[in-house]
């Protein structure tokens, strides 16, 4: 049986088999308005190999980044966890307002931690905060696209999905939107 749940924390130190970093489109770390954010903190905390890493995807696989709506793999290297998913979230402020897109991050999130026989996941808030989405509709989205894999993969992995978010308030709004999809199939 799979969970969903929702936690305060720091994507950096949570042990999970994967994390999921809210990736801009070259994958090269420093997301965010200020530079910071999930993306800056993540490759900050994982250190210089994994941005070594994402450089060697833009040199193969991903020469022109990674599309909004995909999701790709690199190790965690110095994170608690053994993965690092990136996905790039859609930009509000950009017009990127469709939420198959954002429902993507997480599907494909999903997909890439299930080849990876990934057993748990912790996802951020993705697009919430620098790219203008609000809480409400990140948090149903997300808690509704994950539902919908799980129910779709009743015996894959991964077993454990964790959204993790900064304080009370983002908690509150996931904890809402997972109260009102049920219980997880």
């Amino acid at each position: 049986m799979s969970a969903l749940t929702v936690e305060i924390g720091d994507l950096t130190r949570i042990e999970a088999d994967a994390v999921v970093n809210a990736a801009n489109l070259t994958l090269l770390g420093g997301g965010g308005v200020d530079g910071g954010g999930v993306d800056g903190a993540l490759h900050a905390a994982a250190g210089p190999r994994l941005l070594e890493a994402c450089r060697r995807l833009r040199s193969t696989t991903h020469r022109d980044g990674l599309a909004v709506g995909d999701a790709v793999a690199t190790p965690a290297f110095d994170l608690p966890s053994s993965w690092v998913i990136h996905t790039v979230g859609p930009n509000l402020h950009r017009g990127q307002d469709d939420p198959t897109l954002l429902a993507s991050c997480f599907a494909r999130s999903l997909d890439i931690a299930a080849r990876l026989d990934v057993r748990s996941i912790a996802f951020p808030a993705i697009s919430a905060g620098a790219y203008g989405w609000p809480m409400a509709d990140v948090a149903r989205i997300a808690v509704g696209t994950c539902r919908t894999w799980l129910a779709g993969h009743p015996d894959g992995s991964p077993q454990q999905v964790r959204f993790v978010v900064l304080d009370d308030r983002p908690r509150e709004v996931f904890d809402i939107a997972l109260r009102s999809a049920g219980p997880t199939p």
